[in-house]
């Protein structure tokens, strides 16, 4: 199996650096990435189910691998949802997956935003995870903007085993994520 272009270069450029910034004595003290989660929440998937069946394919085509269908936990009255009533999907990425999801992200998808002035840098949490959200699923190249029936956002969640917000920063910094300037 090809080892993905973003992994290659993080062992042999991103890792060293952070070990040079943050001191760390051992390779496996370097923070990595853990887990990629791709969710796309559809309140209005109760009225129509196709759109829930067309989201998940189209995640599917952007992740490579078939998500799972969310159900809600509770029932909204306001919002007619019933519990259990599929009202979302989601996958999550491991492993080469994930770095090759990345790297077409950060070098294809992101650039196709409009009006792009970089992801904002306090959206990470205490634990190093980062996590923001996309408009629509147009930008990326995967998705046929002919057979689309409905333009939706989705929420991205990168999972990284940093200890601190200044070490997941400085890992998905280096990794190439265009943050807006602090």
């Amino acid at each position: 199996m090809i080892t993905p272009r973003l992994l290659e270069r993080y062992r042999t450029e991103i890792a060293p650096e952070m070990m040079k910034v943050f001191g760390y004595k051992n390779m496996m003290e370097v923070p990595k990435l853990s887990k990629i989660v791709i969710n796309i929440g559809l309140g209005e998937a109760v009225q129509d189910i196709k759109l829930l069946e067309t989201a998940a394919s189209e995640i599917a085509m952007i992740a490579g691998q078939k998500p799972i269908i969310t159900k809600s936990k509770k029932a909204i009255a306001n919002f007619k949802i019933r519990r259990g009533s599929a009202v979302g999907c989601k996958v999550t990425l491991r492993r080469a997956r994930m770095y090759e999801f990345l790297d077409r992200m950060i070098s294809v998808a992101i650039p196709r935003i409009r009006d792009f002035r970089g992801l904002s840098p306090a959206s990470f949490d205490r634990g190093g995870n980062y996590a923001f959200g996309l408009d629509e699923q147009l930008i990326f190249p995967e998705i046929d903007v002919d057979k689309v029936m409905k333009v939706h956002g989705m929420d991205i969640i990168i999972c990284t085993t940093a200890k601190t917000r200044d070490e997941a920063y400085e890992l998905l910094r280096l990794m190439g994520m265009p943050f807006a300037k602090k």
